[in-house]
């Protein structure tokens, strides 16, 4: 874990994030029409296949929950086996889920739990009758999966790996895995900066999205891709000096959404983390992006963890208070992309 994080974590903790309930209430309150809420609690979104339920965390090393869109009605999914948590909770082609968390957790020490030397990846069954099933791998932040194959991408240290999914006598292991590139095998300006993994990109899942963080004293990150085929790196951000972190992407392949920076590109330091919202970055190589939250006019908060429904349409994301630390959602909110264009329309006429 990189020591500007732990800064984060031990900056919040210090100080509080001095945020009154009315503030919040008065940001919910006050969603633009295209955006609703539909929990009040969690991260870490997650679409299933056909778009009619969510899975998301409950918070960082908590339980596994899972929305059902049209009734809002929540369903716990790890209620029924004792855990420490997890980090991460996603989808699998077959429909079990992948989880992401450590066998062990010190509440006096948590954020050791989040390290990539602790935290390990399990498979859930989606029938959910019994306990998940470990990999034997460890996993540095998010693992990247494929949404039509049974493939899963994730880094470690400075390398990032691909693995196939197999079931023996109804058992999941790795099948095949391998490194497939080394950080320092980017190109410049990105050599030898941190890596994550993200999407595998929607067509024949060839491109691997991840980003590259680093540069600018560790602040500045780029949406990158790693073609397995051909072997080629592609830089989509091109963002020079702003912090541009790959999310979800939409199932034509085209556009990817983005944590960024970009309105308030001049804090520096810290305070980059703290000023985040989404936007819509062009696969295409142009580098243009659009704006699509606005939670950061207001400087206590921010938007992030954007991922996008199986036919597009809608987003799901979480809100939280800017100095909450990098992935903690304060609710899961669900923003209709045909409605954020006519509202576009609105606002040009």
């Amino acid at each position: 874990m990189r020591k500007i994080y732990t800064t984060i974590v031990l900056f919040v903790a210090t100080f509080g994030s001095g945020f009154a309930q009315s503030d919040t209430d008065s940001l919910l309150n006050n969603l633009p029409p295209h955006i609703r809420q539909i929990t009040h609690f969690g991260e870490r979104a997650d679409w299933s296949h056909d778009g009619k339920r969510i899975l998301f965390l409950e918070k960082t090393f908590g339980d596994v929950f899972e929305v059902e869109v049209a009734t809002g009605i929540i369903k716990p999914m790890t209620h029924h086996f004792f855990h420490e948590g997890f980090v991460r909770a996603l989808y699998l082609a077959n429909g079990d889920i992948l989880l992401s968390g450590s066998p062990t957790f010190n509440s006096n020490d948590p954020w050791k739990s989040r390290d990539a030397r602790n935290t390990e990846l399990w498979v859930l069954k989606r029938d959910l009758s019994g306990p998940p099933t470990q990999l034997g791998i460890h996993c540095k932040e998010g693992p990247a999966v494929s949404r039509t194959k049974m493939k899963i991408g994730w880094s470690l240290g400075s390398t990032i790996y691909t693995g196939d999914l197999i079931y023996e006598r109804g058992k999941p292991k790795l099948k095949s895995w391998r490194p497939l590139f080394q950080s320092s095998d980017m190109p410049a300006p990105v050599k030898g900066w941190d890596i994550e993994t993200q999407n595998f990109r929607p067509g024949d899942e060839d491109e691997l999205i991840f980003y590259a963080f680093g540069g600018n004293f560790g602040f500045q990150a780029e949406v990158m891709s790693y073609n397995i085929k051909s072997k080629e790196f592609r830089n989509y951000s091109v963002s020079e000096g702003s912090y541009d972190e790959a999310e979800g992407t939409f199932p034509d392949g085209l556009s990817t959404l983005i944590e960024s920076n970009r309105h308030r590109i001049n804090y520096k330091g810290m305070k980059e983390f703290l000023t985040l919202d989404i936007y819509k970055l062009e696969l295409d190589g142009s580098g243009d992006v659009e704006r699509i939250t606005y939670f950061n006019d207001n400087p206590n908060y921010k938007a992030s963890n954007p991922v996008v429904s199986g036919d597009g349409k809608l987003v799901a994301f979480q809100y939280a208070h800017a100095e909450d630390a990098a992935g903690v959602g304060k609710g899961i909110l669900i923003l209709d992309m045909d409605a954020w264009e006519k509202q576009k329309k609105k606002k040009r006429k």
